[in-house]
């Protein structure tokens, strides 16, 4: 279902960022450096020297007298208990807002203990709330893998939308010449990508309007997310940013079975063009997806487009099966479990009806176990031979084709001085 909005005039939503702990910290930093508009941005934090780092306009140091201004020591239940001490202090300054996006890196102790407790406080006062958080590498070890998982846990109960973004995906689209400042840059890139979709949506003037409504609609209460941004140029440029957007190489989730999307359009755009990228994405996404599709003014020149979606209703990372390639028409190759047969193409062309799933022969590697026969059932002719030790597999495996290939021989008799020598039992071939 495809809803289109147009309004004449709108009214500024109040939006937060607030950075918990040093990831958090680090994130709101790099906002500033790409001037970032439309939010209010807030860093919160244990360690009052870390803290004194941050160019945020609000700052919030929080357990002085737990930590006395030292960190949390890499323990989410200091962090936890930290922000306690603020709670008050932490509702005075977010009570008025619209929205709040609490962004940290799981894993650690500040952000891991206290953003689960400053979502829960937004939430309480009926503030829109979105989670937007990073895993650790996997080499940062297990305690620390399990610190996230359970961190990421506690504030998925307490947020309306999630993010999360592996660090492992970095490893995936860097080389070995990008430096660790640089690749952490772009995974803050996708909460900026977020943050900046949602205040260019609300904010900014367009032909087809967006507003807060239409964000809290597919934002509230919807759980796992997908958010990316895509630009592109050409005759297929529409199609192609779209594409891009739904990619998001950073994040596990597609836009598969999303139940809410908003497609906000930035650019010079014709009427065919945004037909083609919105059909793309229904036929991905699913009939029963609500998208509700806007466009914006922004400065973006010449032939160039900008897509923004945010998808929501994901009920898990995994959902909807597959990522989405870089051809309209190239089928899912996805076999099913129960069956050995090809899906139908996720998107582009339609099969016809009551076409049947093309069967896939695949052919097992599976090694039938070596029949042997007893002894009396061997031809007479054969005589036993002494068995020579197996000192080499190979050897011995090439030995006996050999044997299979050359005509059979009638072993000579050994003989002692004339006399005929008797095999024992125990060497006979059998």
């Amino acid at each position: 279902m495809l809803e289109i909005k147009s309004n004449d005039e709108k009214t500024p939503a109040r939006i937060l960022v607030i950075g918990v702990g040093g990831a958090g910290n680090n994130a709101v930093n790099r906002m500033i450096d790409e001037n970032v508009e439309g939010v209010e941005l807030i860093a919160i934090n244990t360690d009052k020297q870390a803290l004194s780092l941050s160019r945020a306009t609000t700052k919030i140091q929080i357990g002085e007298k737990l930590t006395k201004g030292l960190g949390a020591g890499a323990k989410p239940e200091v962090g936890a208990s930290a922000v306690e001490e603020n709670r008050e202090e932490i509702n005075d300054i977010i009570k008025d807002s619209d929205m709040v996006f609490v962004t940290c890196g799981m894993g650690g102790g500040t952000g891991t203990g206290a953003a689960p407790v400053v979502a829960e406080i937004a939430r309480n006062l009926g503030i829109l709330t979105v989670g937007v958080v990073t895993k650790p590498f996997s080499f940062e070890g297990k305690p620390r893998m399990n610190n996230a998982i359970n961190g990421i846990a506690k504030l998925r109960e307490n947020v309306d939308t999630l993010i999360v973004i592996p660090n492992d995906k970095l490893l995936q689209i860097c080389d070995k010449r990008t430096s660790i400042p640089e690749a952490l840059k772009k995974a803050d890139e996708v909460l900026q990508q977020g943050v900046q979709g949602v205040t260019d949506l609300i904010n900014k003037p367009g032909l087809i309007n967006l507003d807060f409504a239409d964000i809290q609609t597919v934002m509230r209460d919807k759980g796992i997310a997908h958010i990316g941004i895509g630009k592109g140029s050409g005759d297929n440029k529409a199609v192609d940013a779209v594409k891009t957007a739904m990619e998001s190489p950073l994040l596990e989730t597609t836009v598969n079975g999303a139940s809410d999307i908003i497609v906000n359009i930035s650019g010079n755009v014709g009427l065919v063009e945004a037909y083609d990228a919105i059909t793309y994405l229904t036929e991905v996404a699913g009939d029963g997806a609500n998208i509700i599709f806007g466009t914006v003014d922004n400065d973006i020149v010449g032939d160039d487009v900008s897509i923004t979606i945010i998808a929501t209703g994901l009920e898990s990372s995994d959902k909807g099966g597959v990522k989405i390639t870089s051809s309209v028409n190239r089928p899912s190759s996805v076999i099913s479990n129960d069956r050995k047969t090809i899906s139908q193409p996720v998107f582009g062309n339609k099969p016809k009806a009551g076409a049947q799933p093309v069967p896939l022969n695949i052919q097992h590697s599976v090694q039938q176990p070596v029949q042997t026969q007893p002894v009396m059932s061997q031809p007479s002719s054969i005589q036993a031979q002494p068995v020579k030790p197996a000192t080499n597999v190979a050897a011995q495996n090439i030995q006996s084709t050999a044997h299979a290939a050359a005509p059979e021989k009638k072993p000579t008799p050994m003989r002692n001085n004339g006399q005929s020598i008797k095999i024992p039992d125990f060497l006979k071939r059998g």
